[in-house]
């Protein structure tokens, strides 16, 4: 499963952007049986906190689908 890491920078509902160190900027979709909820999304905007976020490349979507996300530096990182 692809990976990226990154800044929290937008959060609308299930959809948020996260900001690489290059400065790209990428849309993802909390996926349905992802390991999180969508009102744990605001706090990790506010904190801009640095996640690693496990997607699922998508057809018919401009985002990514969000698998697994983890606060970087928690959790063993």
């Amino acid at each position: 499963m692809p990976v990226r890491e990154g800044v929290v920078t937008i959060v609308q509902e299930s959809r948020f952007q996260l900001v690489g160190d290059d400065g790209s900027a990428h849309l993802f979709i909390l996926g349905r049986n992802a390991a999180g909820e969508a009102d744990q999304l605001a706090p990790l905007q506010r904190r801009q906190a640095r996640v690693r976020v496990e997607y699922a490349r998508t057809r018919n979507l401009i985002g990514f689908v969000a698998e697994k996300i983890s606060v970087c530096g928690e959790s063993g990182r």
